[in-house]
Order: C-alpha cells, then sequence, then structure tokens
C-alpha cells in the first residue's frame, strides 16, 4: 500500500439535496498565506494510526508507562442542580487516560468531534453530508485568528459589526486590511447600511470577503441580530459573494423575551442558494469552564482544512485532557442533558441581568442610558459625563458624543473603586465617547449595588 493511497481519503457523494459550493470558490478566497501552507508531515500521517493492524512508527510518542498519572477524577453537578443537587463522579483511567495524556489529532479526539457534530446536526438541523465539519482549537479565540489569516491578504476588505467585540480589534489590525464598520442597534447589526455600501462599492476594488459578526448577546453591546435582519444578511452574502464569521460564544446563554432566532449556520439551508457561506465559532467557555481553554469551528470542509493546516504548525493540537475532560462529562449527559445544564446557565445569566437592571435604575436613572441585554454579561452604557471645572480634564467633546470614557475612567473612576471598559476600546478606530462596556457576570447583588452606587456618586461629583 502506497503512502499516497493511504493519505488520500474518498469522500462518498453528498446524499444531501442542496447544492454545495465547490472547492474553487474557497481558493479564489483563501489568502496567499493559506494557499501556500503544506500539511505538516507527521500530522497529516497521525490518524491512520489508528488503521487495524497497524503498527506505528511514526512519530516520536512519549510512552505512557512514564507518565506518572495514574487515573483523573471529576465530581460534577447535574445538568440542573436546581432542582437536582446530586453529585456524580467521572474517572478518567485505562485507555482514555492514555488517549488523554498523549498527543492527538489535529483536529480533535474523534469521539468529541463525532459528539458534536451530532450536536451541530441536532441544533441547528443539518445533515452531516452538506459538505461541512468541525475541528477543535484552542479556544475559540485562537480559531477566529486562524480564520482571519486563512481568508484575508494586507489590503483586503472585510466587515465588522461596530461597535465589536475588544479582543478582534488587535487581530483584525494586525492583518493590514481595509476594515469596514457596519453600525448596530437594539435589533443587532443594520443590514440596510451594509446594503447601500455595497450597491455603491467601486468598481475598481475588490469586494469584502468576509463579515465577523457576534448574531446573540453581541459583545460589547448584549443585543442579538433579528431573525428578519440575519436573513437579509445572509442573502447579501450570496449576492455579493462574501463569508460570514459567526462568532457564536453566547448562543446557549440566549434569556430574551421573544423566541431565539435560528443561528445563520441553520439559517442557510433555509433560504435558496448553494450551502458553504457561513463559518461558526463555538466555545465552552460560557457555559463549562474558561480555562479549558477549548472551542470548535464549524463550517465548509475546505475552510476547516486551512485551519487545520494552521494548527498543525502552531499548536499541534489542541489539549487532550481538556477534551477528554469535556468529551466524559458530554458522554454522561448526553444532548438532553448539555442542553438542560445550557438552560439553567442562561437562567442564571438572566436573574444576573436583572439585578444589574434593578441597581442601574436605582443609581443611574438620568445619570446614564443603556441596552437591555438580552444574552452574555454585559450592558451597553452611555455616561453623561460630568461638566465641573475639574472635570474639565476629563470631558474632551467629540463628534456626537460629548465625552472621552477613558479619561473619565482614568481620572475619576479608578480613584473611585471602580473598573469597567471604556468604549472607544469597542470600536475599529478607537473612536472617542461616553460609551463604557460593565460586565454583571461575577459581582454578588450586594457588590453590584455598592459598584453603581459609586459610579453614580462620581457622575454627580462636582469635584
Amino acid at each position: 500500500m502506497s503512502i499516497a493511497s493511504l493519505t488520500t481519503s474518498e469522500k462518498p457523494e453528498p446524499t444531501s439535496s442542496r447544492e454545495i459550493l465547490p472547492d474553487e470558490v474557497y481558493e479564489q478566497l483563501l489568502s496567499q498565506t493559506s494557499r501556500a501552507r503544506k500539511s505538516a508531515p507527521i500530522r497529516h500521517l497521525l490518524h491512520l494510526e489508528s488503521c487495524p493492524n497497524m503498527l506505528s512508527m511514526l512519530a516520536g510518542k512519549p510512552n505512557p508507562e512514564v507518565f506518572p498519572y495514574v487515573s483523573l477524577s471529576m465530581t460534577v453537578r447535574s445538568p440542573n442542580p436546581a432542582i437536582d443537587s446530586s453529585l456524580n463522579e467521572i474517572v478518567i483511567k485505562d485507555e482514555d487516560l492514555s488517549v488523554a495524556l498523549q498527543y492527538g489529532i489535529t483536529s480533535g479526539v474523534p469521539e468529541l468531534v463525532k459528539w458534536l457534530t451530532e450536536f451541530t446536526c441536532r441544533i441547528h438541523g443539518c445533515q452531516d453530508d452538506e459538505g461541512w465539519r468541525v475541528s477543535m482549537g484552542a479556544g475559540s479565540q485562537d480559531l477566529l485568528y486562524k480564520a482571519f489569516s486563512a481568508l484575508v491578504d494586507p489590503g483586503d476588505a472585510i466587515f465588522v459589526e461596530s461597535p465589536t467585540y475588544p479582543g478582534i480589534i488587535p487581530l483584525v489590525h494586525s492583518l493590514k486590511c481595509n476594515i469596514i464598520q457596519i453600525p448596530s442597534d437594539a435589533e443587532g447589526l443594520n443590514p440596510s447600511s451594509m446594503a447601500s455600501m455595497l450597491e455603491n462599492w467601486p468598481e475598481d476594488k475588490p469586494l469584502p470577503k468576509v463579515l465577523y459578526t457576534v448574531p446573540f448577546g453581541s459583545n460589547p453591546t448584549g443585543t442579538t441580530t433579528t431573525l428578519a435582519r440575519r436573513l437579509e444578511i445572509l442573502r447579501l452574502a450570496r449576492k455579493y459573494n462574501f463569508f460570514i464569521m459567526e462568532d457564536d460564544p453566547y448562543f446557549h446563554i440566549y434569556y430574551g423575551d421573544f423566541p431565539r432566532p435560528s443561528s445563520y449556520f441553520a439559517l442557510e439551508r433555509k433560504i435558496d442558494g448553494p450551502l458553504g457561506r457561513v463559518l461558526r465559532f463555538d466555545s465552552f467557555s460560557k457555559v463549562l469552564a474558561g480555562g479549558l481553554r477549548l472551542g470548535w469551528v464549524t463550517g465548509p470542509e475546505r475552510l476547516i482544512k486551512a485551519i487545520d493546516l494552521h494548527n498543525a504548525t502552531s499548536i499541534m493540537c489542541p489539549s487532550v485532557i481538556s477534551q477528554m475532560m469535556v468529551y466524559k462529562l458530554l458522554q454522561n449527559w448526553g444532548i438532553e442533558g448539555f442542553l438542560t445544564h445550557a438552560t439553567h446557565c442562561a437562567d442564571f445569566y438572566r436573574q444576573k441581568r436583572d439585578i444589574f437592571e434593578k441597581y442601574s435604575q436605582k443609581h443611574l436613572t438620568g445619570l446614564a442610558e443603556w441596552i437591555t441585554p438580552n444574552a452574555s454579561m454585559f450592558v451597553w452604557m452611555k455616561l453623561r459625563l460630568p461638566e465641573s471645572a475639574s472635570a474639565k480634564t476629563v470631558k474632551t467633546v467629540t463628534e456626537g458624543e460629548g465625552g472621552d470614557s477613558a479619561a473619565f475612567l482614568e481620572h475619576k473612576a479608578l480613584e473611585g473603586g471602580v473598573l469597567l471598559l471604556p468604549g472607544e476600546c469597542c470600536y475599529i478606530d478607537g473612536k472617542k465617547g461616553c460609551q463604557v462596556r460593565l460586565s454583571f457576570s461575577v459581582l454578588s447583588e450586594e457588590e453590584v449595588d455598592e459598584a453603581l452606587g459609586r459610579l453614580a456618586k462620581m457622575l454627580r461629583s462636582k469635584d
């Protein structure tokens, strides 16, 4: 058997009746770096170790007999501790422990990937033969970095919602691309603004390649893009040939009053046209544990391959211990158990949101305006900054905004014992203004009362 025959995977023809974008579409949009990247030799062959009767002398794996760990145990709550306070011990040992302590396949522990594939089909109403697959990563932030690197060259145009997730700003700036901000409001990303830009796009310039958006509980605003807007944005993506990077860490902690809209990944299957324009990013950080540093990306095979090639040369594989910890938990819970746990998480953050709303009204009515979030753990607030003489040092009048929240933080809020994120950190162009992002995820009710009381005192201060 030749190496060529071993490394060429023969894929069955898809049974889905939907048209799938051909690889040629992705090849044209991949970055030069991504098109030039070759497979890491050992990584490329590692999965073949699982073939029947294979005796591998391929990789320099340490022998498990020298590992000092005999077993790993976890004591976990039930999916809904509000009604079931029992604890369950999960032990990782024997073959599972050997897998957890060893180098793994770049795309992830196969059993976990299979679980998430079935989960994706269940949650997003898709089939597993529609040209997509799941791959694991060292957190969705790392996967986002590698996805942008796979698609964007210097000078390329990309769409980014505004305001946007602060963690993405240094990433896209480093790509030296043309970043176009799309405004959002209480109903989420505004497709009318995007359509206007595209209709008037200069004929001599390439159209934007991607749209980056956080559709549920958008960080920093906490708003969720409505179903009608999502459908309109998908149609624009098909008409103007760009991809949607759906960064969705708050999908499972949506607690809005109206029914949760379908994801872009799901909606693509509900409108006419070929499939394959959505690259979806999920995370375990918000519902299991941030320290796991484990996320997954779902999307077209060719784009996932580009991300995997990058992973193979950077981290080789995500933490296999983290993957095994998550897999054994999910195996124990099942899909229904995970969904029950996710609902519990959403209820928890809704209660946190309501507490924050209560004390915002108590302390900040007349001193600030804010959007009440329907997902995530943030409130986007517009402060009425002080006008006193001493406050002139912190009052920088900017176009239409009337203040500088970063200066307010530096000169007043920190001294008053309140830490918050200035709004300029959430704009690609660093636009100054009186907006701030406040997180309500960790503070107790007493601490929220105290923190917002301190903030109100500083806003009223004449000193």
